[in-house]
């Protein structure tokens, strides 16, 4: 009669790990995903006598069965150790005398085991952060430059992409509107709208999925008529000070509404310190401040644009985006914001600006961020429609190179197809 093993839930998990079931990618981390609602997992008889039969038909190199080897064991009759024989080198392979060499680091690649006991750097779902474009309509709209990306619908496309990516290990977003050019102003007034597109998205989210983490974009860019981050004076200047009073307003609009991460990506000089005070003074303590330390004047931007339709009216954004020849400019905006109450440090881009993302990163203790942008994504995309890369493991590489210079998330639009890979279900 076959016998049976009773498996606690422990148990189970345990033996999903033995099969490689319910585990991320080995080579990049685990998954580790919001559980649904639903009955609780019992205890679960498990049938193993097909197990030990199959178990019983395996032999040694010896040609005993494990049986017969176990008994040797026991009667002290071990097997000589087998003959050293090298395998053949292909014909024409030079016969020399090895280097004297006491180091060889080889030695800790050559096993898959090896490699992933010896790997310095890890990556799972909880590293990421998922942009989220949004607008007003209630279909989905494709961002042409941008594969697999939507303007999502707010009522209905959002909460079914978030859904989605909550299945994957994915809890963390961050909202960026598409604004009628009806509401935009020159002073970008409908930013701190406490009704307007963002709030009424934060508080539907809240209120569907309580658990996750909200990131929003503090800017006036996406309200302004004129394209820019700020308001933007008769004779061309950005006005920074002026600008700093809006965006402390629409950076309490959206605490008001239950922001849990708000996001100075202005690059207006004061602004950190100016939303902290703030903040505070409206009572949200707990509300944490990511700013972009270093944003860059890049041109990696160029499909974030078309998706949300904010290039600018007229010029460039230069007077206040940095330079991306100056490194170490990025020092003193990151002694700025750490001084003025910034919780979190973000670079952007990422991957051009790795060299930026290890500076602060052994320059700061705070949090380090990088924001994979548009171009990056777009590349990749592109690149792998054209059959020039592999878009996975382009995708899942380029990830870790983020980690490994030193960010601790990753605002990634790769963010749900790269959790896939890692909770083993392909990129989908």
């Amino acid at each position: 009669m076959a016998s049976t093993v009773s498996f606690s839930p422990a148990n189970v998990q345990m033996l999903q790990a033995r099969s490689g079931h319910g585990h991320g990618h080995a080579a990049f981390g685990s998954c580790s995903a919001v559980p649904r609602a639903g009955p609780r997992l019992r205890s679960t008889a498990v049938r193993v006598s097909s197990e030990q039969e199959a178990a019983a038909a395996v032999r040694a190199p010896s040609g005993k069965t494990i049986e017969e080897c176990e008994a040797d064991a026991v009667a002290g009759k071990f097997p000589a150790p087998p003959p050293l024989v090298r395998p053949k080198a292909p014909e024409g392979t030079p016969e020399i005398r090895p280097l004297d060499m006491t180091k060889r680091p080889r030695r800790n690649r050559k096993s898959p085991a090896l490699r992933a006991a010896f790997q310095e750097t890890s990556i799972s779902p909880a590293n990421f952060v998922l942009p989220l474009f949004i607008h007003e309509g209630e279909d989905d709209a494709p961002i042409g430059a941008m594969p697999g990306c939507y303007r999502l619908g707010w009522r209905h496309g959002l909460l079914d992409e978030v859904d989605k990516a909550r299945d994957v290990g994915v809890n963390s977003f961050v909202l960026f509107p598409k604004v009628p050019d009806a509401l935009k102003t020159p002073t970008g007034d409908e930013a701190y709208n406490d009704n307007g597109l963002v709030p009424r998205t934060i508080r539907l989210l809240k209120d569907k999925f309580p658990d996750i983490v909200i990131y929003t974009d503090v800017a006036l860019d996406p309200y302004s008529s004129d394209g820019h981050d700020g308001i933007v004076r008769e004779d061309g200047v950005i006005m920074n000070d002026e600008t700093v009073y809006q965006l402390c307003k629409q950076a309490v609009s959206q605490a008001r509404a239950g922001a849990d991460v708000v996001s100075p990506s202005d690059m207006m000089d004061g602004r950190v310190g100016a939303l902290r005070a703030a903040l505070d003074a409206e009572g949200f303590h707990d509300v944490s401040i990511m700013s972009y330390t270093a944003k860059y004047a890049s041109s990696f931007y160029g499909p974030f644009r078309e998706a949300l339709d904010s290039n600018p009216r007229f010029g460039d954004k230069k007077t206040y985006q940095m330079n991306p020849a100056n490194y170490r400019e990025a020092l003193i905006e990151t002694a700025a914001d750490e001084a003025e109450g910034a919780d979190i440090l973000l670079v952007k881009p990422g991957l051009p600006y790795l060299d930026v993302i290890r500076l602060l990163r052994d320059n700061s203790a705070l949090p380090i961020a990088a924001y994979q942008v548009s171009g990056e994504y777009s590349m990749i995309k592109a690149g792998g429609a054209l059959g020039m890369i592999d878009e996975q493991k382009m995708m899942m590489e380029s990830l870790m190179c983020l980690r490994r210079a030193g960010a601790d998330i990753i605002l990634t639009y790769f963010a749900r197809q790269a959790a896939g890979v890692l909770c083993g279900m392909g990129s989908k």
